[in-house]
């Protein structure tokens, strides 16, 4: 089984109250959870990478566990050898686009390198078409060439595997199809595992092997 999720997570605030209760189990290679916002998508993605707790509950992949409850077993972000695209890409705007991929490489917290050489890093920005923009920074370079960035980030360290928030949000539509079709031709040639989270029809139509509907906390 590549993904096994049980995951439940009350949240409250300003007297609302929101619980997700978020349960999948799939060998799809490619995942697609599709569902408006404020569905409990983003959520679901950050307690599988490590990036938020559940309260409850357990997250395996490829079938090693990330997360169990009930053995007291949470592994931090930096263990799960989990690659993630933000919704926004989080760039950091006062690195190169060779420092921000390079990023995916540090273990720690200090800046890349300028002039880092790696191997794994010369890869990416080959494979991605980023290799005469390494000396650029992020506000020189176009939306979808930052999508590219963020994506070599994240498939640098050799994830198990690639989770994806809303990569196409920010992007107009002629640019979204584009990518669309390079991100399948890429995972196709990695054969790595992906779980995107969506609100766009299309999105899911063009790269879900298997869709999951979510709403309101829970898979549909």
């Amino acid at each position: 089984m590549i993904w096994d999720v049980d995951v439940r997570r009350v949240f409250e605030q300003a007297g609302r109250r929101f619980e997700l209760q978020a349960r999948f189990a799939s060998d799809a290679r490619r995942l697609v959870l599709l569902g408006p916002s404020g569905a409990g998508k983003s959520q679901t993605l950050k307690i599988i990478a490590g990036l938020a707790r559940a309260d409850a509950g357990h997250v395996r992949l490829l079938g090693r566990s990330l997360q169990d409850s009930a053995r007291g077993l949470n592994l931090p972000a930096r263990e799960r050898r989990l690659g993630y695209v933000f919704q926004d890409y989080a760039l950091f705007p006062h690195l190169t686009v060779r420092q921000n991929v390079a990023f995916g490489l540090a273990g720690g917290w200090r800046n890349p390198a300028r002039g880092l050489a790696h191997p794994e890093l010369t890869h990416w920005l080959q494979t991605l078409g980023l290799s005469e923009l390494a000396e650029h920074y992020p506000e020189q370079i176009s939306g979808g060439q930052r999508q590219r960035v963020a994506l070599a980030r994240a498939l640098v360290g050799r994830p198990q595997a690639l989770l994806l928030d809303e990569p196409f949000a920010a992007l107009d539509s002629p640019l979204r199809r584009r990518l669309r079709q390079e991100l399948l031709g890429l995972l196709n040639s990695l054969d790595l595992p992906m779980l995107l989270i969506t609100h766009d029809e299309e999105d899911a139509e063009a790269l879900a092997e298997q869709l999951l509907r979510m709403d309101q906390g829970r898979l549909l």
